[in-house]
């Protein structure tokens, strides 16, 4: 229980969830899952968090119902325990950018070229979130006729988590994947040059369980957010993480987020620095996620993504690719279902090395979180309650009165 990640502390209480895995008992303890300092964190429910960020959205220019949609990611993203990618995004990467200029509040969808299987859409900057959906919504129909469905993006902006698209596809019972590329951040193998952003390869799938499979995670080691976790608490990074101009690892947290900015350091590729732990195998997929997010659309890449142009900032034109497969197109779903539950249920009921109390499966501890969570609602620390109540002022939000508000 102590390795999962960007959760919080709870309070004290067991779960049984042995009818939800299979025949063998795991119970879990609120309060040791964690990676937030419990004495700075304010419980608020999502309803109003939610409804929070959907004014602040409307309050900057986004359409009603966008806005809902962006929201919706967002809280999402909260609800599974993904914190890096709710609400603690809403003001730094779309208020801000907002703001800045470098992103329109409207989106202006344009279906470039549609087939009976594909399409190409030009989202002009618009909102990420809202362009994405409409791209996986176009995907499903697609796939729902003709067993298959592709859809190609250019000139998007940050779509939020990529695991909100491939629950879309899993509800209408398919399979559902994704890719976007991203800011320069990774270096390729043998490199030191942030040349690649950390463009998640994202699958979902469903299965007999009451959560499906879903793989969400980036292609390098790690991301800026875990790294400014590690600063907060000034400590070092593990080596390994990131490499320096020198071709060396480093792990001056403080100095490498400054850096990381300025292209003096690089985060690592999934497997690592060079080729002695298979960092070949991340910078790879890293590659293909960036080809297929910008050679099928005519988009904009690497370090055209950088954000910055003589000096100033300019818009980040991202790419995404989405694909849904009607599994009814190969076989029943219920038995897609039990097939891939039973794969599940024997890879968590396998031998586990000695000291480990559990193996999981790609979308359990998002679906762990949200049991947590559901009647608490998202964890808010201190950094995040200053922007919550920045917004507030700026957008005179005063119907909104939170916990943490004096």
């Amino acid at each position: 229980m102590k390795n999962i990640s960007n959760f919080a502390i709870l309070s004290l209480k067991v779960f049984d969830l042995s009818k939800s895995h299979g025949n063998f008992n795991i119970k879990i303890k609120e309060g040791e899952i964690l990676d937030n300092n419990s004495k700075d964190i304010i419980w608020v429910d999502f309803d109003s968090l939610e409804n929070f960020m959907v004014d602040v959205f409307r309050g900057i220019g986004v359409p009603e119902e966008d806005a809902r949609i962006c929201a919706d990611v967002l809280i999402t993203a909260d609800k599974r325990g993904i914190d890096s990618h709710g609400i603690g995004r809403l003001k730094p990467i779309y208020y801000d950018r907002i703001k800045a200029g470098i992103q329109s509040p409207k989106t202006d969808i344009e279906i470039v070229k549609d087939g009976p299987t594909t399409a190409v859409i030009d989202g002009h900057n618009g909102m990420g979130q809202v362009i994405a959906k409409k791209s996986m919504t176009l995907a499903i129909e697609k796939a729902k006729k003709m067993g298959l469905g592709m859809v190609a993006v250019r000139n998007s902006t940050h779509y939020g988590i990529a695991g909100y698209y491939v629950l879309m596809a899993i509800k209408e019972g398919m399979i559902g994947i994704t890719g976007t590329n991203a800011r320069p951040s990774i270096a390729p193998t043998f490199g030191v040059e942030n040349m690649l952003g950390t463009n998640p390869l994202t699958f979902g799938m469903p299965s007999d369980e009451e959560f499906s499979f879903v793989l969400d995670c980036a292609t390098s080691i790690t991301q800026r957010g875990k790294i400014e976790v590690y600063d907060r608490e000034e400590k070092e990074i593990p080596p390994g993480w990131v490499i320096g101009q020198d071709g060396k690892t480093r792990t001056d947290t403080h100095q490498i987020l400054q850096d990381l900015k300025t292209g003096k350091a690089a985060l690592a590729p999934l497997g690592g620095i060079g080729e002695e732990t298979a960092g070949y195998k991340g910078y790879g997929y890293a590659a293909v996620v960036e080809i297929l997010s910008t050679a099928l659309q005519n988009g904009k890449y690497l370090k055209m993504l950088s954000g910055v142009e003589d000096g100033k900032l300019v818009p980040i034109n991202l790419g995404h690719f989405f694909i849904a497969i009607n599994i009814s197109s190969f076989i029943d779903l219920k038995s897609f279902k039990k097939i891939s539950g039973d794969i599940l249920r024997s890879l968590r009921s396998s031998k586990k090395a000695p000291g480990a109390e559990r193996i999981y499966t790609a979308g359990e501890k998002e679906y762990l979180a949200w049991l947590e969570r559901k009647d608490k609602g998202a964890p808010i620390n201190k950094n995040l309650q200053q922007q919550i109540v920045t917004l507030k002022k700026e957008l005179n939000l005063t119907k909104y009165k939170f916990p943490f508000e004096k």
